[in-house]
């Protein structure tokens, strides 16, 4: 968004554009924010994530400086994110960008797969309705087994094998499942197709969507 000359500090999870934390200074975690680093850099403003942080940093830093706090939960929240931040730093018209947002929003996908989509192994983890992670698996077609939990449950491999998903997913993130856990999901599923899956384009809101609107598109041909 033509921003980067006004960034003071970035969390250590700031990975994009490449060499981003090596210019500017890392203030830590999302969930271990070195509050005093922060409020040294003296910044204009605090951009934070309800997800991502902690109620209690929010509160704290909201006493030296503005802090906004967005809640993506779909596509759409991520427009309306873009367009906040496009009015308080007065940015030159993102039409062209936020057009094509837009259209991935609007746009929907039968259903394909039935999908245990996993983010964490020992123990195993889900998604729930209310997370950016479902509401990108339900546009593309990918049917979460998970119907009636929030969040990021607990879920047992009695209850994979119950639900008998089309397809597992391991998400390259939080936890790094890579093809050696493969194995571990086909024994306990074998009728089920188990794949590796790149995390970032499932539950990065924000640019990367555009990215995301071709990968997932592809994913879902394998199943129709």
């Amino acid at each position: 968004m033509g921003l980067l000359d006004k960034l003071v500090g970035v969390t250590k999870f700031c990975i994009h554009p490449s060499g981003l934390r090596k210019a500017i200074k890392t203030i830590g975690g999302t969930k271990n924010p070195r509050i005093s680093a922060i409020i040294n850099l003296k910044p204009d403003l605090i951009i934070a994530n309800k997800e991502e942080n902690r109620k209690e940093d929010i509160e704290a830093l909201r006493n030296h400086c503005p802090v906004y706090v967005s809640d993506i939960k779909n596509i759409g929240d991520t427009i309306d994110f873009m367009e906040d931040i496009q009015k308080i730093f007065s940015l030159p018209d993102h039409g062209a960008f936020l057009k094509k947002l837009s259209g991935i929003n609007q746009s929907s996908y039968p259903k394909c797969a039935k999908t245990c989509y996993l983010i964490w192994k020992d123990p195993y983890m889900t998604v729930g309705t209310d997370t950016f992670i479902h509401h990108m698996m339900e546009k593309y077609g990918f049917e979460n087994i998970i119907k009636d939990e929030k969040r990021y449950p607990e879920i047992s491999i009695e209850n994979i094998q119950l639900y008998q998903p089309d397809l597992i997913m391991l998400s390259s993130e939080p936890f790094p499942f890579k093809s050696s856990h493969i194995k571990d999901l086909k024994d306990i599923c074998p009728e089920s197709k188990v794949i590796l899956v790149d995390g970032e384009l499932f539950s990065w809101y924000g640019t990367r969507l555009l990215k995301a609107d071709q990968y997932l598109k592809d994913l879902r041909k394998t199943f129709v």
